[in-house]
């Protein structure tokens, strides 16, 4: 078992900035690839960024390239979500979820979440 827990979501304006982190616990942090979800009112569950195991590859979806950075810290078991210039589309609960075998946009292949942070952008 791997227990996640989010943190650092709040209140921003737009254009503001704020860092998530995922604190992981259980099992050996550093054998799961890493990805964040975020979920609007009302809409599915999607995918935001992915990160590898070794922390050497990542994978972003369009909408958050070049504004978010994925990153993670094996020593200290935590995965952190860099969100800049953000936008009030970006207003959603978001998730940590970690994969024994991968760290793509799947969702279903997840086999960990934590309990999600809310990100509020105001315009």
């Amino acid at each position: 078992q791997v227990q996640l827990v989010e943190s650092g979501g709040g209140l921003v304006q737009a254009g503001g900035s704020l860092r998530l982190s995922c604190a992981a616990s259980g099992r050996t942090f550093s054998n799961y690839g890493m990805g964040w979800f975020r979920q609007a009112p009302g809409k599915e569950r999607t995918f935001v960024a992915g990160i590898s195991w070794s922390g050497d590859s990542t994978v972003y979806t369009d909408p958050v390239k070049g504004r978010f950075t994925i990153s993670r810290d094996n020593a200290k078991n935590t995965v952190y979500l860099q969100m800049n210039s953000l936008k009030p589309e970006d207003t959603a609960v978001y998730y940590c979820a970690a994969d024994r075998l991968n760290y793509g946009s799947i969702l279903y292949e997840y086999d960990y979440w934590g309990q999600g942070t809310q990100v509020t952008v105001s315009s």
